[in-house]
């Protein structure tokens, strides 16, 4: 129930967001905007949408790769197949919905897993940072967005030193733990310990520099190529930007719809690519039919490459969204409270 209500007011704030966007816009502006669009842009421009998917995905058969190798179509349309749940499910659903499809269908343990979707969020927000650092030499941000940039930094910084620690003093942090729980609530000390030995098996990747670095080339590039797809879709309607300002659109456009409040960030992603483009003195009929045809060239290879998986395995959305309700990461635990690996996850 409440995972439904979360659905149906992403939904009502969505369309508000969108009737706002689009409330200026006539049908006589669109048609002469449509007329005067280079389409033959929008083929790089899908091309390189693809390309940025199956990178992000390959970076995560990279991370997943210390608990199991997946082919290369495998992980595409999973990742692809994870990515329409997150669009879909909105305020942070669709991440557990993910992570359970991914634990379900690949059998491992769900803290691995969520390990490796902080993985993956460390290394989006280190590309953008880099990103915003290269932009910035071209191009002055609004205040507002140096501020969250800042606290990006920050909140990157902080959250990579407390996984260092974790990592390397995990043996301390378990007898901690157990000085303080082991006696009092020893069910509970059991979860806490699995939890920390899955979720740092999850961040062993961060000890491996060939793993580490290719992990962060495939982000840096798939970041660079979809900068590309705004580059060429900027072209096709004939706004005349540098790449550094399709680099700020980009960067400011994911800062923007970090969480995700609307499914899809129906609406969010509109205000904030159009918000963006204004500061380039873009009109705003064509700044809002541009955010439209970006949000639907993001969506276009996600939905593709999902559809092959879900088809194929046979999938259920619904029953991917309604697993979760019942279902138990810690279940196995002695009478006297002593840890139990659990047997035939890997």
């Amino acid at each position: 129930m409440i995972l439904k209500n979360k659905q149906f007011w992403g939904t009502i704030i969505a369309v508000g967001l969108l009737a706002y966007c689009i409330k200026d816009v006539t049908l006589t502006d669109m048609k002469l905007l449509l007329e005067g669009v280079n389409y033959y842009y929008l083929i790089p421009s899908v091309v390189a949408s693809f390309l940025f998917i199956i990178l992000k995905a390959l970076r995560w058969r990279v991370i997943l790769s210390q608990r199991k190798v997946l082919s290369i179509r495998r992980a595409v349309t999973l990742f692809s197949a994870g990515q329409i749940l997150n669009i879909m499910m909105p305020v942070l659903t669709g991440q557990v919905g993910r992570i359970f499809l991914f634990s379900k269908k690949e059998k491992i343990r769900k803290t691995f897993i969520f390990s490796t979707i902080l993985l993956e969020v460390i290394f989006d927000a280190l590309s953008l940072v880099v990103f915003l650092y290269l932009t910035s030499l071209a191009f002055a941000f609004p205040e507002k967005y140096r501020e969250m940039s800042r606290i990006l930094f920050i909140v990157t910084s902080i959250i990579v030193i407390a996984l260092y620690v974790l990592i390397h003093h995990r043996q301390k942090i378990e007898n901690f733990w157990e000085k303080i729980l082991k006696k009092k609530s020893p069910s509970l000390y059991v979860g806490v310990k699995k939890f920390i030995r899955s979720f740092t098996r999850g961040m062993e990747l961060l000890k491996s520099s060939q793993h580490l670095l290719s992990s962060m080339l495939y982000s840096i590039i798939s970041w660079g190529l979809h900068a590309l797809v705004v580059y060429f879709l900027l072209l096709s309607f004939g706004l005349d930007l540098p790449f550094a300002a399709a680099a700020a659109v980009m960067i400011i456009n994911t800062l923007a719809v970090m969480i995700p409040v609307t499914p899809g960030n129906a609406g969010t992603f509109e205000l904030a690519v159009s918000s963006s483009l204004a500061v380039f003195a873009v009109g705003r009929t064509d700044a809002v039919l541009f955010a439209l045809a970006l949000h639907l060239i993001d969506l276009i290879p996600i939905f593709v490459l999902g559809y092959i998986y879900l088809h194929y395995e046979r999938v259920s959305l619904k029953e991917i969204k309604s697993s979760h309700a019942d279902d138990s990461v810690y279940t196995r635990v002695d009478e006297e409270g002593q840890f139990v690996e659990e047997r035939g996850s890997a």
